[in-house]
């Protein structure tokens, strides 16, 4: 049977707990006179964003894993981010990131000693190896802090701070992978009925005006996204499933299509809860 903490390494490169504070993880193995400088071209970089509000199954947690360790390769760079309400110490949190570096040329291992060529090919080895064990355990740490007892969760806040961090990003490709119910509850929207537990049939119109009017647009350069979670409450995670009305979730999706469009993103998939196919 799988298990999604897998992805974590049995012994830490790093000590103890390769992921606390580890931002910029990923030592280069370029850093030597006898190699040369790293390209400094990223292929892609994946942002993981989780929304601690919401509770996933064992499977979803697999499943958000299991979409992030393709990424683990050469040339690309990763991101596990945490967000919620800004209270109770579950503000938005950069938990863990870095860069593997790119395969050297073939015309440039012709001008590096075997020596040095060894030890470059061993440490770009050890790479993936080093960021699984940091990816991993920033998700484990990311999965153990989720609650459904936060009373706010301001998404729309988050996502606007957390596009900064897409928009900035000197990759080709940007993509994030959004694991969250999507469901706003803050000072600004609510998407839950008035008794809080099930889901409201929103006007996505009306709420794409209160986003403009509270300036919470974002700027995602550009970036492809995935959703896993949307549609997602606390009883889901007791095992007493909430029924979703399609059209309920029709509005949600349509909404936050709209959003990520005009805050500078493609919507490729909106899982409910979770993905068709796997991210790219």
């Amino acid at each position: 049977m799988r298990n999604w903490s897998a992805l974590v390494l049995a012994t830490s490169l790093l000590g103890g707990n390769a992921w606390a504070g580890a931002i910029d993880a990923i030592p280069t193995c370029y850093d030597n006179k006898l190699v040369g400088t790293a390209p400094a071209v990223v292929e892609s970089e994946l942002f993981v964003v989780i929304d601690q509000t919401t509770l996933l199954d064992g499977g979803l947690k697999q499943s958000v894993a299991d979409n992030l360790k393709p990424f683990l390769a050469g040339g690309n760079a990763f991101q596990i981010i945490t967000f919620s309400a800004y209270t109770q110490g579950h503000y938005t949190e950069v938990l863990a990131s870095g860069k593997l570096d790119a395969p050297m040329e073939a015309s440039r291992r012709n001008d590096v000693s075997k020596t040095a060529l060894a030890k470059f090919d061993q440490c770009m080895a050890r790479q993936p190896q080093l960021a699984a064990q940091v990816a991993g355990g920033a998700l484990r740490a990311a999965f153990d802090g989720t609650s459904g007892e936060i009373a706010k969760s301001d998404v729309l806040a988050s996502l606007k701070s957390i596009a900064e961090l897409s928009r900035k990003s000197k990759a080709r490709n940007r993509i994030v992978l959004l694991v969250s119910d999507m469901l706003e509850n803050s000072s600004v929207s609510s998407f839950y009925t008035d008794r809080g537990h099930s889901v409201r049939k929103i006007d996505p119109a009306k709420e794409m005006q209160l986003a403009e009017q509270n300036q919470l647009l974002g700027d995602f350069g550009g970036a492809r996204v995935y959703v896993i979670g949307a549609g997602l409450l606390s009883e889901d995670g007791k095992k007493s499933k909430s029924y979703r009305d399609p059209k309920t979730m029709q509005a949600l999706a349509g909404f936050w299509k709209t959003y990520l469009e005009k805050s500078g993103a493609q919507l490729v998939e909106f899982g409910q809860p979770a993905l068709l196919s796997p991210i790219r």
